[in-house]
């Protein structure tokens, strides 16, 4: 269970991540109320996960979800740059989190 904890947890940065971004300096008040209540819940979730899993590897897996996941709005709603290299980059963050995943 710790580790769909670690998942949504990483999944709830995703979204106070972006919300963060529509909330404009926190002038807008629906975005600025998704990114508090969201990053409420995922440190919440986090500190469930860090019950089962080594503080290293938790941290690193939900940095890395979040990272990738932000990485990925980006280019596809915001127009961040897409790229063959960064997207690879993005594949070894994902394989270093799998990897951390089956090394615990």
């Amino acid at each position: 269970m710790a580790w769909v904890y670690l998942l949504a947890a990483g999944c709830m940065e995703i979204v106070w991540a972006v919300a963060l971004k529509q909330s404009q300096n926190f002038s807008q008040l629906l975005p600025s109320a998704i990114f508090v209540v969201t990053a409420i819940l995922s440190f919440l979730l986090l500190s469930l996960a860090l019950k089962q899993l080594p503080l290293g590897t938790a941290y690193a897996v939900w940095t890395g979800v979040g990272a990738c996941g932000v990485a990925i709005v980006g280019m596809i709603f915001f127009g961040d740059s897409v790229s063959p290299v960064r997207i690879a980059f993005l594949l070894m963050i994902g394989t270093g989190i799998m990897g951390l995943k089956f090394t615990v």
